[in-house]
């Protein structure tokens, strides 16, 4: 309540700090979150691990964290939402800063 923070967290906006005074929803489309983690780990020297195989443990994870009863991942109503698809960290960064400036 005191101090700034930036926190990053799949419930941060709707169960840790509902109440903050920015908050970004961001999320890319499934494809792109498991072409960013297996060009990662390509790149981390994982050899055993496909596309595929990321594609679907990511679509796993995401069904699981909606649905879970506690603390589902769910965009607050209030949550900006950033679309990171097709996007670089400068531009979504960007995105955010022109979002905070506008107040």
């Amino acid at each position: 309540e005191s101090n700034n923070v930036i926190m990053d967290g799949r419930d941060i906006g709707t169960v840790v700090l509902p109440h903050a005074n920015y908050k970004f929803f961001i999320t890319a489309s499934v494809e792109e979150r498991a072409r960013r983690r297996y060009k990662e780990l390509l790149e981390k020297g994982e050899k055993d691990i496909t596309y595929d195989q990321i594609l679907i443990e990511i679509k796993k994870r995401d069904e699981i964290d909606s649905t879970r009863e506690i603390a589902p991942l769910k965009k607050s109503p209030d949550a900006h939402l950033i679309d990171t698809t097709n996007k670089t960290i400068d531009e979504c960064v960007n995105e955010i800063i022109e979002i905070i400036e506008r107040g």
